[in-house]
């Protein structure tokens, strides 16, 4: 059985990784992108950002461990934790899955690490001038 605290330590023992958060929710980031989060971390669950053949096969080879996240999330790949269920080196291997997806899509992307790390791209702030004006309809 893991924890939260144990997702997390395992999450943040990856090369460059990085606690976020995003719309509340605790992530992981390397590069400035993610690849896991604490996101259902009340339903006992830590979430894993896969490619939909990964997941396949972590459901079919583990059912009572990996889940799709439901909707068009799931459907692209993202996978619960079962976390009362999972062994750490099961856990481990499956974050380390999540985050060697997201280093190749980084180096794909051209994202560089620098001194181990990678900062997040800057946010740009909306102005009059730079928000997107609504269509009228």
């Amino acid at each position: 059985m893991m924890t939260i605290k144990d997702f997390r330590r395992i999450a943040l023992s990856m090369p460059g990784a990085e606690e976020g958060s995003h719309m509340g929710a605790v992530d992981f980031r390397v590069g400035g992108r993610i690849f896991s989060t604490l996101a259902a971390a009340k339903q006992g669950y830590g979430n894993l950002m896969l490619k939909p053949e990964q997941q396949a096969m972590f459901v079919e080879e583990l059912p009572a461990i990996f889940i799709p996240i439901a909707g068009g999330w799931g459907r692209n790949g993202a996978t619960h934790v079962v976390l009362a269920n999972v062994s750490e080196d099961v856990l481990e291997g499956a974050i380390r899955t999540a985050y060697d997806l997201r280093v190749a899509a980084n180096a794909k992307a051209g994202r560089k690490l620098s001194g181990g790390k990678t900062p997040a791209p800057a946010k740009r702030k909306l102005t009059a001038k730079t928000r997107p004006k609504k269509k009228k309809t």
